[in-house]
């Protein structure tokens, strides 16, 4: 494989997973905009702060923002089960 070839499949890799986290970003922020306006806007989006504040308030987050944050690998699904099964869910 030439140097032009080997370029062009690792720019269209790397778009494809540039794509593909910005498609999950897009659908976490979109499941879970209610969670964070009802439990952490006081923090800037994006933020770590953000992320504390839904793993603070993670049994309180509604089941569409969870299941985009288990589906964008943002939280585990073991993680989720261990919580519910605490909380007797």
């Amino acid at each position: 494989m030439n140097a032009t070839a080997i370029a062009a499949l690792t720019f269209a890799v790397l778009t494809a997973t540039v794509s593909e986290a910005s498609a999950a970003s897009r659908a976490v922020k979109m499941a879970c905009a209610g969670d964070y306006f009802s439990y952490c806007s006081d923090h800037a989006p994006g933020s770590s702060g953000v992320h504390s504040c839904f793993r603070a308030n993670g049994n309180k987050l509604s089941k569409g923002c969870v299941r985009a944050l288990v589906k964008a690998g943002m939280v585990s699904q073991s993680e989720v089960s261990r919580r519910a099964a605490s909380l007797g869910r």
